[in-house]
C-alpha cells in the first residue's frame, strides 16, 4: 500500500516533506550540542522539538528562563517563527555590533527569516534600492522641512478617525484607528496628498506587512528546493495586496515621471507645478540619476513605496497603540503634565510645529522611550547568521559554525532591575528625570533620547545596522502623540490590557477600545509648502 502512494507524485512529495519538516525540528547540529537548550525538559525524547513547541506557546517564559539560569551564557532557544537561534548573553552584545558582514550579516538573516525572494512580488526591487542611502542623506536631513507637514496630517487624521464630538465620550479602537492615522501620517512624506489619505493605500500596506511574516513562517518550515514551488500558493495574498497597492499610486507616479522627464527637457517652463518634495520624488530622482531604467518603471517606484511602508507603518503602529494604553492606565496626572509641556513648547514656537519645538518635547520623548522599552514587539534583536567560513569564536568561548543564527535578548535585558528600577514599572518620566539629574541642556540629542541605542535599549538595534529611519519616525510619533494628549481626554482604564505573543512576537491588544472626547475644535489648516534643498544619493 505505501510502495503505491509512494508511486504517485504527490504523495511523495509530501512524503519528503514531512520527513524534512520532521528532522528540521528533531535536529541538533553536533557542533551546538554543549549549548543548553531554552524549554527543553530533562526526559525530553525529542528535547529540540519539543522546547520549539513550548517555546512558541510561551515566548515570554523562554526568555525568562534564558535570563534567570543562563544569563551569562549562550543558548539555543528554537521557535517555529524563528528556527533555531543561538541567544548569546548581553555582554555580547556590543561584540555582534562589531563583527563586520563577511562575518555576521544582517541582511541574509533578514533575507531568511522574511524570505523576500518569494514573498516580495519583486524581490530585485529590494536587493536593488539604496533605501539606508536615501533615508540616511535625504530623508533625516530634510526632517525640519517635513515637520510642518506631518503635523497638519496628524491633525487632520486625527479628526478623521477620533472625531471631533466635544460633548459626548465614544470609543475608539486604538490599533485600528492608530494604524490608519500613523499611515496618513508617514504617507504623507511618503507619496503626500491627496494619495497618502486613501484607506486602500494604508490597508494594502499593513496587509501587505502582515502577509510577508505570516507566508514567510510557513515557508521556512519547508526545504529550500520546494519553496520555488509552494511559494507560489502560500503567497496568494501577497501579490493580491501588492496589486492594489500598485492600481492605487501607479497613476500619480506615471504623472511624476512625465512632470520630471519635462522638467528636465524645459528647466524653464513655468507652467508645471513645483516639484514634489516627499520619498516618491526622491526615489524618481534617485532612479534617474543612477540611469538604471528598471529602478524607473511605475511598478518599480510603486513596490519600493510599499516595501517602504512594510518597514515603517507596522512597527510605528504597533508602538503608538501601547504608548497610548500606557498613558491612558496611568492616570490624568501624567496626561496633564505632558499637556502642559506640548502647550509651552508651542507657545514658545508662536503656535507652530518645527523640528526644535518637537526636539524640546522631552518629557514626551521620555514616556515614549519609556513604552517602548516595556513593550518591544521583538523579544530578542540584532538578529544575525554566520557567513564566515571557519565559523565564529565568542568571546566566552563558544564556536559557532558556519550558518548558525544568533540572537541577543531584549525583553529580558530592558525588563532587568540591576539595569533599570522598578523594571516592570511604567515611570513615564524616567529618562527626562535622569537628564535633569545630569544637567543636560535642553533639546540636545541625549544618550538616553527615545531615538539612542545602546546594549541595554535595542528597539532600533544597535551599531552600524540600527534602523536608520528612526529619527523620522520619533519625529512622526511624537506629533502623533501630542495631537493626541492636547486634542483629546482620555477616560482612565485601571488596568492595561496584555496582548498575544506569537512566538518571539508580542503584540498589543489588536481589538481593545478607550473612550475619548474631544477636548475643544481646532481651525483647519492648509497644507503647508516644503521648501526644496539639495539631494544627494
Amino acid at each position: 500500500m505505501l510502495s503505491e502512494l509512494l508511486d504517485r507524485p504527490i504523495f511523495l512529495v509530501l512524503a519528503i516533506c514531512v520527513i524534512y519538516v520532521l528532522f528540521t525540528f528533531i535536529r541538533r547540529r553536533p557542533q551546538l550540542s554543549h549549548i543548553p537548550i531554552i524549554g527543553a525538559r530533562e526526559n525530553d525524547w525529542f528535547p529540540v522539538l519539543q522546547a520549539k513547541w513550548r517555546n512558541t506557546k510561551d515566548f515570554k517564559a523562554a526568555m525568562e528562563q534564558a535570563h534567570t539560569q543562563y544569563r551569562d551564557r549562550a543558548v539555543l532557544v528554537p521557535v517555529i517563527s524563528g528556527g533555531d537561534s543561538v541567544m548569546l548573553p548581553p555582554s555580547e552584545i556590543e561584540f555582534v555590533t562589531e563583527q563586520p558582514d563577511s562575518v555576521l550579516s544582517f541582511k541574509e538573516r533578514a533575507s531568511q527569516i522574511y524570505q523576500t525572494d518569494y514573498t516580495f512580488m519583486n524581490p530585485r526591487v529590494n536587493q536593488a534600492a539604496r533605501y539606508d542611502n536615501i533615508i540616511r542623506t535625504v530623508m533625516t536631513p530634510r526632517i525640519g522641512s517635513l515637520t510642518p507637514a506631518l503635523a497638519d496630517e496628524a491633525n487632520w487624521a486625527f479628526k478623521e478617525h477620533w472625531g471631533i464630538n466635544n460633548t459626548e465620550w465614544h470609543e475608539v479602537c486604538v490599533f485600528e484607528s492608530l494604524r490608519h492615522i500613523v499611515g496618513c501620517v508617514a504617507n504623507r512624506s511618503f507619496v503626500g496628498l491627496p494619495i497618502c489619505r486613501d484607506p486602500g493605500l494604508v490597508n494594502n500596506g499593513m496587509a501587505f506587512a502582515i502577509d510577508v511574516p505570516f507566508s514567510a513562517s510557513i515557508l521556512n518550515l519547508f526545504w529550500k528546493p520546494l519553496r520555488p514551488l509552494i511559494a507560489p500558493i502560500i503567497t496568494i495574498p501577497n501579490r493580491i495586496h501588492t496589486r492594489r497597492f500598485r492600481k492605487i499610486v501607479v497613476s500619480e507616479i506615471d504623472r511624476r515621471l512625465r512632470d520630471y522627464d519635462a522638467r528636465q527637457a524645459n528647466p524653464e517652463d513655468k507652467s508645471l507645478e513645483p516639484e514634489p518634495d516627499d520619498f516618491l520624488q526622491w526615489v524618481i530622482q534617485q532612479a534617474k540619476t543612477l540611469g538604471d531604467p528598471y529602478m524607473w518603471r511605475s511598478e518599480t517606484l510603486a513596490d519600493r513605496l510599499l516595501i517602504l511602508n512594510f518597514a515603517a507603518l507596522h512597527t510605528s503602529s504597533l508602538f503608538s497603540t501601547w504608548a497610548i494604553f500606557d498613558l491612558v492606565c496611568s492616570g490624568p496626572e501624567v496626561i496633564d503634565e505632558l499637556r502642559e509641556e506640548i502647550s509651552m513648547v508651542l507657545a514658545s514656537h508662536g503656535g507652530q510645529w518645527t523640528k526644535k519645538a518637537v526636539a524640546q518635547l522631552e518629557k514626551l520623548d521620555s514616556a515614549m522611550r519609556e513604552s517602548a522599552r516595556l513593550n518591544s514587539v521583538l523579544a530578542v534583536g540584532l538578529r544575525r547568521v554566520v557567513l564566515a567560513d571557519n565559523g565564529l569564536t565568542t568571546p566566552s568561548g563558544v564556536h559557532l559554525p558556519k550558518g548558525t543564527h544568533i540572537s541577543v535578548p531584549v525583553y529580558s535585558v530592558m525588563r532587568d532591575e540591576t539595569i533599570y528600577t522598578a523594571a516592570d514599572t511604567y515611570m513615564p518620566f524616567r529618562f527626562s528625570e535622569q537628564r535633569n539629574e545630569k544637567g543636560e541642556e535642553s533639546g540636545k540629542r541625549a544618550p538616553n533620547n527615545f531615538t539612542a541605542t545602546s546594549p541595554d535599549f535595542l528597539i532600533f538595534g544597535h551599531g552600524k545596522h540600527a534602523c536608520t529611519g528612526r529619527f523620522f519616525a520619533a519625529t512622526a510619533l511624537k506629533l502623533i502623540l501630542a495631537n493626541a494628549i492636547q486634542n483629546y481626554d482620555f477616560e482612565k482604564i485601571s488596568v492595561k490590557p496584555e496582548g498575544p505573543w506569537y512566538g518571539d512576537f508580542r503584540l498589543p491588544p489588536m481589538k481593545d477600545t478607550i473612550r475619548v472626547k474631544r477636548r475643544y475644535p481646532r481651525p483647519e489648516k492648509s497644507s503647508t509648502h516644503i521648501p526644496q534643498l539639495a539631494l544627494s544619493f
